[in-house]
Formats: C-alpha cells, structure tokens, sequence
C-alpha cells in the first residue's frame, strides 16, 4: 500500500517529468485577496495570470496546496466528520498551463497518471464534460481507453467553472472514481440511480481538470482568451483514500496517527461508525487551526478570525462530548507537525506558537461553554414547560450578546435533543443592536470632490529614496476648502507616501511661487496624494495649477531621518526578538513615525524583565555594528529563495525591494531606511503590552528621543531617591517595602470595614420582607472591593435559612451586585439568572452559579432601583 507521502511525490515527479516547475504552496490565509477569507483552491495564487496582469518565468506548474474551505461560499464545516470525505482543511493536488498545452494533454496526462502510475483499474473510472464540450469527450474517446459508456455530458452546476460573476471561465471535466455498490448510501430510495454527479456516495469525484478559455463580460457574454489555460484540482485525502483503498478518507495513514493521538490523550476508544463523528471533527479541526496560525491567522470576532474561532470551540464542544473538561487539543498539534511537516515547514516553525493559541482559547471558550450550558438547560426547561421546541430569536440573542455563547454552538445543541433555533428572529435582534450602535456612533462623512485632470500618468513614480527635492509635474488635484486643503497628485513624488506602517513626510511644496506646507502624503491605488494645507482667507483661484504647472517638492530632512531610524530600529527589534524569543516571532504589525515605533507581533505570553532586558541589549549591539543598510529589487521568487522575511497581510508585486542590515536582518520592505545601522543612535523600549489574542505590541524610541527618555528615567531615580533617603541601589529595595506596608494596611481597613458590615446584616434580616411567600433581603451596603461584597452575601445566605437576598454597593464609582439563594430554593430560582438581569439595569453585566452570583456595572445612580426591581425579576 502507497502511503500519503509517495503518493504526494508521484504526483509531483509525474508532472515534473512533463516540464512543469514545483512551486511553493501559497498560505492559506491570503492577506492579498480581499475577496477571499482562505485559499480556497490551488489557483488561488495564479489568479492574476488568469486575470491577465501578471506572469511567471514557468509556463506549466505543479504543487500541493494547502486549503480551507471553511467561511463563505465554501463551507463544508457543518459536514465535517458526518461523512467520509468533508474536510474544512485538505490538501490540493494540481497541474497547470498557462498558455501552453491545452485539453489533450490534460487529460491523457491525467489517464496516464491514474491507469499506469497508480494501476487504478479502468472500468472503475468515469469522466464527466461539459454538454457543449465535444473537443473534450472526443479527446477521451481518442487519447485515452477509457469505457466509452463512462463518458457522460453534464451542465453549468457540475461541468462549468468560473472565478466570479464575471472574468475567467470555461468548461471542466472531471474524473469520478466508482467505489462499488457497497458504498451507495440510497439503498432502497424509490427511483435513485447511481450515476456520476448523483446524490449517493458511490461514484466520488477525485479530480478536476478545468480549461480556461473564456472570458464572462458584466453582460453575461462569453469571448474567446487569447491564451488559454488548464488549471487541474485533486484532492489529496481522497485519492489517497482510493489508492490505499480505505472507506473513508479520515482512515488514511496521515489522519489515523492523529486520530489515535487523540484516542490515547482523551482515553476514548474510537469507532467508524457516528460513535467517531468527535474524533474525525478534532482530527479535522486541528489540522486547520495548525496550519491557520502559521500562516499568520488569529481566532478573533470577525472575519476569518472568527471562523477559526468557530472551529476551534466546535472542535472543543466535540471534546466535552470524550469527556474532556480541560484544554487538550493543544497536545494533538506535535503530531500533525511529525506528520506534516517535512513538506510543509512552517508548521515546525510555529509549532509552540499555535499550542499557547490554542490553549488559550480553549481554555477561554470551557469557561464561556460551562456558563452557557447551564443558561441553555434551563432555557430548555422553559421550553419543554411551554411545550415548545423552538428557542426563540430574542433567547438565542441574549445568549450569544450577554454570555458570548456561539450561535451556532446553541444551534447544534439544539439539534442533539430535537429542537431548533429560530435565526430569523436571532438576525433581528442582531440587526437592532447594530441599527443602535449605528444611530449613536458619532461620525463625519468626507466630502467628496471631482478631480481635475492635467496629465496623463497611470501612476505617480516614488524617487524621495534618495533625493528629497525635486520637481514635478502635477498629474490631477482638487481643493478641499472645508479644511483648506489642495491635494495634488504628482507624477513623481519626492515625499514618502504613508505605507507599510511608516508616516507619509511633512515639509512643503511651492506652486507659482506659494509656499504651502505639507500635512501628510497617502496612497490612493498607484497615486500618491499631497496634502497641501494653504490659508483659506489668502487663497486665489490663480493659485490652482494647470497642465503647465510645475510643482518644487521640500521634504523636512529632519523629519524624514527620524522616521527612518525608528523604521530601521524596527526591522533590528524583530531580528533580536527571533533571538530571544524564537522564530516564531512574526510581525503583525507596526506604526513608524518621526517620534516612536510600534512593533505588533505573534507571541502568546508576556515578556519577562530578563528578555526585555536581553531584546533591548541585542538592538543597541546590532546599531553599535555600524552596519551598512543595502537595499536590492529582486524577484518575488528570488525572495522567496532566499528566505527573506515578509509581512503577514502586505500584498507584493513580482518585483520586490530587499532592505539588508549586515548578517542581522533582510525583509521586504518599501519604506525609507537609515544608511548605516550606528544613524539609529541609541535604542529605548518603552512598554510591552498586550493588543489581542496571541497578538502583543512594543513600544520603543530611538536617537535623540532615546536619550531624552533615559535622561528622565534617571532623573526620576533621583527623585525617589532623595524622596525615600538612601543610595540609589536601595530605591527598589525601599519602594517594595512601602508597597508591602500600604497592602498591609488595606487588608486591617478592609477587614475592618467587613467586620461593620456584617454587624449590620441581622438588621437587615429583621427588615426582610415577603414576595409570593419567599423571604427577601434587599440592601444597598458599604463594601471595600467585590471580595468583601461577596463575602458579606455568603454570610446573608447562611443566616437566612431560606430566602433571596440581593445586595448592591458602590465600590469606587461602579456597581457591586451580589445575589444569594438558599439550597431550598435554587432548582425554581436562580442566582445567575437573577443577576444577569439585575446587572442590565445598572448597565453591566454578570453571572454565577444556581445559589450565588455576582455581577458589576457602570450607573450607580441605579442602585436603589436594581433593588426595587427584584419582586419583578422574581
């Protein structure tokens, strides 16, 4: 039996031996294709060819392309592990022209590949063609010995492809493999037939070959290309399934290791049948979120982010049902790096990185999913009261808005018991929130205005790298007198356009003999944009330019060399932060200007003094280096070669700019550098904080606000110094010592002040009252902190016997909620879901368990009212 690896190899020798270029896997997250939440398709990298604005040194290619099919018009998610063959990541095997062979080829290659590299049996084979298509079947009736009887016409839905409404397009015909009748899954169905395209899953289809060799118009018309193109699909775990004649594509080699990892770390056994459904789902999912994060995603609330949210927590949610109520998919990731990663390297690379993201959310979500659980059981009860089956809109929306609970995790419990959700409602209560959030959201909508045109130029030329004066002839503007600004548009510019993170330049600009200073420079598609701020009483219309101006561009040097020390000292900081932290260091990231740098990078934990220490040291010995800054435009795939860092997110042509600084550092970058290393001065970090999820941000300066900054630092250590009367080796010693005194003595204070309160609670249990029979205590107290708040609540619960009690305190300006419920009473009323309420009101929010919960909030003014409120929310 071939194993997933050799079979991967055949595939890429073969059509190696036919002249095609191995190239590398494009990321799956692609930050350069807006249209696309994840690379979809092997494809998804040559888009540009077959759009006809770019091109490669290689006619023909070959590669395994790394896919997610999980958001969007591909989403297999909700199949995943229900069948055989869904995966939300797989592998893609593929061959491509452009403009050089065409459907002979592809398609006896693709006969010969199948019939007499593998000696898959030919009677077992089917193709599919367009209906219109009879080059196509003529062609497989011709070059190949396929059963005539197996070639079948087929229409748009099946056997046509297309990359959008409009654009490239043209017919497809696939190759079907027929697993026997066994594999049918219709038995019995009155009238069904198994067929190629049908609805069982006994005749699989396992590859794709499309032909490029239209073009849609906005009209829906078809024209012939000029060059045509094939562009072949395969999917990897099925053909391996079919090669290594397995039943189901999660029981091939390279899934099994991982499934048995999963069966040793949740002590389960795992079955084929539904019984492994949760095995195949983590097996699944891991693979994705792995190669997801490597490639530089994150799991966040919106956009892809958080659809990898979305399969993190319902791989999670399946692990509950193995028994798992701690983090443990993060251990499974080791082993799809074992498995994967000597064909795809930068999962190694990412490895600790992805696990601590992982972990992280998972632990983050088993918190969310406990509380939600016991919300949505008793939600159910109500339902079940009510001899409903639907949960309402409104519910789920609270849910999903109060408690964070996935829309579609409320919707696949549901599910499990025979409920359902009502989404219309849910999307209604959604879009008032938004309609709300819309209507108070402060905002200023831009004027626009018409551009006047002077000169032809498709773009405007960056020449500020070294010369930062010039003129230039001024290819369109407009006046913007509400803020008193001219933008122009040159067709060469000596100011840096704002970009790659770095601040566009200030100085000025002189048009017939009017100086006008200049607030910032931006990009618009391939132009930049001056903005020239002029003084709106003095402004003339003879000051407007005309297709004869000339335009004299001064950059502030001053200015420009700040900025482009801080931009160097950032490329230095990711070089000594690989080196203390590891390589999975990667930008996020980062904002450069005449005054600071902001550095946003992949890393899960907060750095310690030693390596902020350490990074720091190694920036201020890469400057002292004095290295030189050499700048080189090469090929992307030269680039490539060598290794270069590149940034997540930022979209590069096929010639790229390498910025080297000695054996330190070399990244692609656009933005303006200092000459040599020692320019930079000196290197200060400011703060490290963190921004998201696996996402934190160093702050730091350089040159002459570096000194400035160390300068106040030890003034201020002179200053504590003298204030606390001893050597400046004893200020740490000293402060700490004050520190432990001051907790000290807020610990006596706050003791003090619970020992008053609860010497106050048996008035408060004299003045209780009655709501339907149940005993009520209400009370607005003095508490210290939420601690002292609760405790005093857990003293009310004991000594009522049974009752209710609610207390609220102002701690600082914001609300303290606790709710207590005796053992008596806790199955019919709820500490959690009395809180949750009470805390809407004063504008917060909270929750707990059945018999005490606590909550905060931001309107003290609502204090007495929350109290007031309890016989209703009862």
């Amino acid at each position: 039996m071939k194993t997933a690896d050799q079979i991967r190899t055949d595939f890429i020798e073969f059509f190696k031996n036919k002249g095609h270029t191995k190239v590398l896997a494009s990321p799956v997250i692609p930050f350069d294709d807006p249209t696309l939440l994840f690379t979809v398709a092997g494809m998804t990298q040559f888009k540009d060819i077959f759009l006809g604005t770019g091109k490669r040194e290689y006619s023909r290619a070959v590669n395994s392309q790394k896919c997610i099919r999980a958001g969007g018009k591909h989403n297999d998610l909700d199949e995943v592990g229900k069948d055989s063959h869904h995966h939300s990541f797989f592998e893609m095997l593929g061959n491509w022209s452009f403009g050089d062979y065409y459907k002979k080829e592809a398609i006896s290659w693709a006969w010969e590949l199948l019939t007499e590299v593998w000696k898959l049996p030919k009677e077992k084979l089917h193709a599919s063609v367009y209906t219109t298509d009879d080059e196509a079947e003529e062609l497989w009736r011709t070059v190949t010995d396929i059963d005539h009887s197996h070639i079948t016409r087929h229409g748009d839905k099946d056997n046509f492809w297309s990359m959008g409404d409009v654009g490239p397009c043209g017919p497809c015909s696939e190759i079907h493999y027929d697993r026997g009748e066994e594999f049918c899954n219709k038995k019995g169905v009155s009238g069904h037939v198994c067929e190629v395209n049908g609805d069982c899953d006994r005749i699989m289809e396992i590859w794709n070959l499309v032909f490029i060799q239209y073009n849609r118009d906005k009209a829906g018309k078809l024209h012939e290309l000029p060059f045509k193109h094939v562009d072949t699909g395969m999917g990897f775990e099925r053909i391996c399934m079919v090669l290594q004649g397995k039943d189901s594509n999660y029981h091939i080699d390279i899934f099994m290791k991982i499934i048995e990892s999963i069966e040793k770390i949740t002590e389960t056994d795992y079955h084929k049948d539904d019984r492994g459904v949760p095995h195949r789902v983590i097996a699944d999912h891991i693979r994705t979120l792995l190669f997801a994060i490597s490639d530089g995603g994150l799991p966040s609330n919106e956009g892809r982010g958080y659809v990898l949210r979305r399969i993190l927590r319902r791989a999670s949610r399946f692990g509950t049902k193995l028994g798992m109520k701690k983090p443990f998919m993060y251990k499974i990731v080791p082993v799809v790096v074992a498995e994967m990663s000597h064909v795809f390297p930068e999962i190694k690379k990412y490895e600790k990185h992805a696990q601590n993201i992982i972990k992280a959310e998972e632990n983050s979500f088993l918190k969310t999913l406990s509380k939600g659980i016991e919300l949505f059981e008793d939600i159910v009860d109500s339902c079940r009261k009510e001899d409903k089956t639907i949960i309402d809109g409104a519910t789920v929306f609270r849910l999903y808005d109060t408690f964070g609970f996935p829309v579609d995790l409320t919707a696949q419990m549901a599910e499990e018991i025979g409920f359902s959700v009502d989404f219309e409602g849910f999307e209604k209560e959604m879009k008032k929130q938004k309609d709300l959030s819309r209507k108070n959201k402060k905002f200023v909508v831009e004027n626009k205005f018409d551009w006047i045109e002077l000169n032809d130029a498709a773009s405007t030329t960056f020449v500020g790298y070294q010369d930062l004066s010039g003129q230039s002839k001024i290819v369109k503007y407009y006046v913007d007198e509400k803020n008193s600004i001219l933008k122009l548009v040159p067709d060469q510019s000596f100011f840096y356009a704002e970009s790659g993170g770095q601040i566009g330049d200030r100085g000025f600009v002189k048009l017939k003999n009017e100086k006008l200073s200049v607030l910032n420079v931006e990009k618009d598609g391939e132009y930049f944009v001056i903005h020239a701020k002029f003084d709106s009483d003095s402004f003339m219309p003879w000051l407007l330019p005309d297709e004869n101006s000339i335009l004299e561009q001064i950059v502030d040097c001053e200015f420009r060399n700040n900025c482009r020390i801080h931009h160097s000292a950032t490329h230095l900081l990711q070089a000594a932060m690989k080196k203390v932290l590891g390589d999975h260091v990667a930008q996020s990231g980062s904002y450069v200007d005449n005054q600071l740098l902001r550095f946003d990078y992949s890393h899960y934990e907060k750095l310690t003094t030693e390596q902020i220490a350490d990074i720091e040291s190694f920036v201020n010995e890469f400057i002292r280096m004095n290295s030189e800054i050499s700048t080189e435009v090469v090929s992307i795939d030269e680039a490539k070669k060598r290794n270069v860092t590149a940034l997540f997110g930022e979209k590069y042509g096929n010639m790229v700019r390498i910025v080297s600084m000695g054996d330190v550092s070399a990244e692609l970058c656009g933005g303006t550098h200092a000459r040599r290393t020692g320019d930079i001065g000196y290197f200060k970090l400011v703060e490290e904080t963190s921004v998201a999820a696996g996402v934190r941000r160093i702050v730091a300066v350089c040159g002459e606000k570096a000194v400035e900054l160390a300068r106040k630092q030890h003034d201020l250590v002179g200053f504590m110094r003298e204030s606390l009367v001893c050597k400046e080796e004893q200020v740490v010693e000293r402060f700490e010592k004050l520190q432990t005194e001051k907790k000290e003595l807020e610990k006596k204070l706050a003791a003090l002040n619970e020992k008053l309160a609860l010497s106050n609670l048996d008035k408060l249990l004299v003045e209780k009252r009655e709501i339907k029979g149940i005993s009520v205590v209400t009370a607005i107290v003095a508490a210290s902190d939420n601690k002292a708040l609760k405790s005093m609540g857990e003293h009310l619960r004991h000594k009522l016997k049974s009752g209710i009690g609610l207390l609220g305190a102002d701690l600082g300006g914001k609300v303290g909620l606790v709710c207590v419920v005796t053992d008596d009473l806790k199955n019919t009323y709820k500490a959690g879901a009395i809180i949750s309420i009470a805390a809407k009101i004063v504008k917060g929010g909270g929750g707990g368990a059945p018999h005490i919960a606590t909550a905060g909030g931001k309107d003290v003014s609502k204090l007495k009212e929350v109290m007031a409120c309890l016989e209703e929310i009862l």
